[in-house]
């Protein structure tokens, strides 16, 4: 790693309570770098990580700590987006982690009063990870994501014989 610093709302005085912790990081290798990054944010005990499947503008490691927190490792690199996911007994988890983590930062943009961008992603929220377990209404809102996602979470770890911490949830529905 050549540098990390602090940037978006955080940066800028700009933060509202809820806003996430973005870091830009440098690195010469990345490709070293990212197989080693759950094991270098693992004495943060993270609820969850994930690297973002629907970044447009850059390749993001994200993780949410207890509070909740949701910090974002930014690398000036260019994204992979990701099709909806596929649902299985191995990805579940990593689609609730997804789901709480798309969650929380959408309940950031709320509190800045960003309704446009809540138009527009609530309803990305909704094709792709509500729709690959089955649900078939675009929610409206984080609320009703919430609504939906939970049955269907549930109808999934039923018929993949899986269950899915529930601590990240537990952190993060309060917030919301």
């Amino acid at each position: 790693m050549r540098d990390v610093r602090l940037v978006g709302s955080r940066a800028h005085g700009r933060e509202t309570p809820r806003s996430d912790w973005d870091f830009l990081v440098e690195t010469d290798d990345f490709d070293a770098l990212a197989p080693q990054l759950p094991a270098i944010v693992e004495p943060l005990r993270p609820l969850s990580w994930l690297w973002d499947p629907l970044s447009d503008d850059a390749t993001y490691f994200m993780f949410v700590l207890r509070g909740p927190v949701k910090v974002d490792l930014a690398f000036d690199r260019p994204p992979e987006p990701q099709p909806p996911w596929t649902v299985n007994g191995e990805t579940l988890p990593r689609i609730d982690a997804h789901f709480w983590d798309f969650a929380l930062w959408l309940s950031s943009k709320r509190e800045k009063g960003d309704e446009e961008l809540l138009r527009h992603l609530v309803p990305v929220l909704g094709r792709h990870i509500l729709a690959p377990l089955g649900v078939d209404e675009v929610p409206g809102s984080i609320e009703r994501a919430v609504e939906l996602y939970l049955p269907a979470r549930e109808r999934a770890e039923e018929r993949f014989r899986v269950r899915v911490p529930r601590a990240l949830g537990d952190e993060v529905r309060p917030a919301l």
